[in-house]
Formats: C-alpha cells, sequence, structure tokens
C-alpha cells in the first residue's frame, strides 16, 4: 500500500465514514492544480468545495441555533463566521491528516497551504453528502467540529476586523484602511505585511500566510495598542 493510500484509509478511519463512491473520494482530494483548471471542476474538488461549503453552514447555522439558546443574531453571526472560517477549517483538515491524503503536484508545495486544505476540507463534506445523504454528511461535519463548537469564543478575538471597524465608527471615524506593505516568500507559502490606518491615528501593522490573516493580526495590534493607552 502507498503512503497516500494508507492516508486516505487513515482519513476515512477518522472520519468514520467510508465512501461507497471511491471516484467521488478520489475528486475529494484532487486539488485543481493537479490537473488544471480547464476541466470544469469534474475531476478536481473546486465543485465539491462549493457544495461542502454549503453543507457544512447548514450544519454550524443549526447547531448554533439549538446550543446558544440566549445569543442573538449578532452575536450567533459572529461565532458562525469564525467556526466555517479559512482558519477553522483548515485546522480541522489538519486534525484529521487531509494533508497526506491529498493529490497534490509535490513541486507546488502546496499540501500544507490553509487554502488548500480548508478548500479540501469542504470537498470532502460536498462529498459525503452526494454519497450518502445530508444526515450522514452532518455526523461527519458534527464530529469534526465538535471541538469548535464547545469552546468559549472571545469574540474580539475571534474578529477583529470586525470589532476594529465598529471601535472606529463609535468615534465617528472613517472605515479602517489595509494596505500590503511586503509580499515575501514562494508563491506556495507567502508571508504578507499589512498595515492598517485609522484616519487621525497611528497605523499598526501584522503579518501572516495570507492576506487575511495578516490583516487581522493587524487589526489585533491596532486594538491591543489602543487598549493600553
Amino acid at each position: 500500500m502507498s503512503s497516500r493510500a494508507a492516508a486516505i484509509a487513515a482519513l476515512e478511519r477518522r472520519l468514520g465514514f467510508a465512501f461507497k463512491d471511491r471516484a467521488l473520494l478520489e475528486r475529494a482530494l484532487t486539488h485543481a492544480s493537479k490537473l488544471g483548471l480547464g476541466r470544469g471542476g469534474v475531476l478536481h474538488n473546486e465543485r465539491l468545495e462549493f457544495l461542502g461549503d454549503r453543507v457544512l453552514g447548514l450544519v454550524v447555522a443549526e447547531a448554533l441555533f439549538q446550543r446558544d439558546v440566549d445569543a442573538g443574531p449578532e452575536i450567533l453571526a459572529k461565532r458562525y463566521a469564525h467556526l466555517v472560517s479559512r482558519e477553522v477549517c483548515a485546522a480541522v483538515a489538519e486534525a484529521i491528516g487531509l494533508a497526506d491524503a491529498m493529490d497534490v503536484p509535490r513541486a507546488q508545495g502546496l499540501r500544507r497551504n490553509e487554502t488548500v486544505l480548508a478548500d479540501g476540507c469542504e470537498a470532502l463534506l460536498g462529498a459525503a453528502y452526494l454519497d450518502q445523504g445530508f444526515e450522514a454528511a452532518k455526523a461527519v461535519a458534527l464530529d469534526l467540529w465538535a471541538t469548535a463548537l464547545e469552546q468559549p469564543l472571545d469574540l474580539e478575538a475571534a474578529n477583529p476586523k470586525t470589532t476594529l471597524q465598529e471601535w472606529a465608527l463609535a468615534r465617528r471615524k472613517p472605515l479602517p484602511k489595509y494596505s500590503i506593505v511586503s509580499r515575501e516568500g514562494p508563491d506556495h507559502a507567502p508571508v504578507f505585511r499589512i498595515e492598517v490606518t485609522v484616519d487621525g491615528l497611528a497605523p499598526a501593522t501584522g503579518e501572516g500566510r495570507s492576506r487575511q490573516a495578516a490583516e487581522k493580526r493587524a487589526a489585533e495590534a491596532f486594538l491591543q495598542r489602543e487598549a493600553g493607552q
């Protein structure tokens, strides 16, 4: 058995889900760059990722609605945005060993890319839905997201960009502006440095493996600085 085949077998054991349609599982694990982008998603996982994103969204929304019975819609929306975020999806993918099961070009170093992992995780849910229906896919998603759903969420830490926007508006200032200071490293592992400015105040910077992550770090830095003054 090849190392990838062993990784796929381990992945199914972790999921507690044995795919009936093996071709569907293989498609969920195949990144578009492996085959080229001109095939309409028939042989790679982009279409499944689209479907899985919606499956995950409904599962998480229902779970929050049932669990957080005292939470208003704004709190629910913030928790939802965190739980379906790229960061959480990628963390789930890492936890279940998805990286070793993915079919990606070796030369591009995509196996540990956050976006590739997050999309692959959602594609798995889409494939599970097509293979055995919504209830089966829901059971998989609830198992994989159990820890994240149970963890108390610091809303300001989870959504620093939203918190900074609200902070600026409360002081009658324009919305924060984000700009790229630098982008270094290879395409498969870039490091972004982002600067955030709020009118009339000194800027703050943050770094991350994606532009979104760097923007969040910059917003966190800005809020922490202002809170200390």
